[in-house]
C-alpha cells in the first residue's frame, strides 16, 4: 500500500470511532490533497474552519474540554505556527482537563514536481519536539508508520496530545 493509502485508512480508523471529529481547512470541501485522506470518514464528523489556524486550535482544545477527541488539520507546517500560542502556551501546558484528546495532523508541502516557494514547504518538526514537553510529536517517514501512530495517539493515556506530522513528498511512495 502507498503512503497515501495507509493514511486514508488511518483517518477512515479514526472516523470509524464514536468521539472523533475532525476540524480544518479543506476538512469538508476539497483544497488539498490531505482532504482526498478522508474519504473513508463520514461528513457529519468534519467541521470546515476558514484559514484562522489559532482559532483552530482552541477551538481543538475547547472540543476536547467536551470529551471529543479532535483531529485538527492544517495542511501546511507553516502556517501551524500561527497556532503556536495556543499549542505551547495552553494544549502543551496542560492548563486544562482535557476529557479528549487533540491529534494535530500536519503536512509538510510537496516539493516535486514543483517548488511551491518556502511558505509552503518548512519541516519544523524538530523545533516543535524542542518546544514541547508534553505532546507526542511523531513524523511519518514510511506508509507502514501511518495507522500505528494515528492508533498510537488515539490509544494514548499520556500524553493526551499527538502532533503528527506528514511528508507530501512520500504521498506516492509504497
Amino acid at each position: 500500500m502507498t503512503y497515501f493509502d495507509e493514511l486514508t485508512k488511518a483517518m477512515t480508523w479514526l472516523g470509524e470511532k464514536e468521539d472523533t471529529i475532525f476540524i480544518g481547512q479543506s476538512v469538508a470541501y476539497p483544497g488539498n490533497t490531505l482532504f482526498k485522506t478522508l474519504s473513508g470518514v463520514p461528513i457529519e464528523k468534519r467541521l470546515e474552519l476558514p484559514v484562522a489556524e489559532e482559532m483552530q486550535m482552541g477551538m481543538s482544545i475547547g472540543l476536547s474540554l467536551c470529551n471529543k477527541t479532535v483531529i485538527s488539520i492544517y495542511p501546511r507546517f507553516d502556517f501551524l505556527l500561527l497556532a503556536v500560542n495556543q499549542l505551547v502556551n495552553h494544549l502543551d501546558k496542560n492548563l486544562y482537563p482535557l476529557k479528549g484528546k487533540v491529534i494535530i495532523r500536519v503536512g509538510i508541502g510537496a516539493t516535486k514536481p514543483l517548488y511551491p516557494g518556502v511558505q509552503h514547504c518548512g519541516d519544523y518538526t524538530e523545533a516543535f519536539k524542542k518546544m514541547t514537553k508534553s505532546i507526542n510529536v511523531l513524523k511519518i517517514n514510511f506508509p507502514v508508520q501511518a495507522l500505528l501512530a494515528y492508533q498510537c495517539a488515539y490509544n494514548a493515556e499520556y500524553p493526551v496530545s499527538s502532533l503528527i506530522v506528514e511528508d507530501m513528498n512520500l504521498y506516492g511512495m509504497e
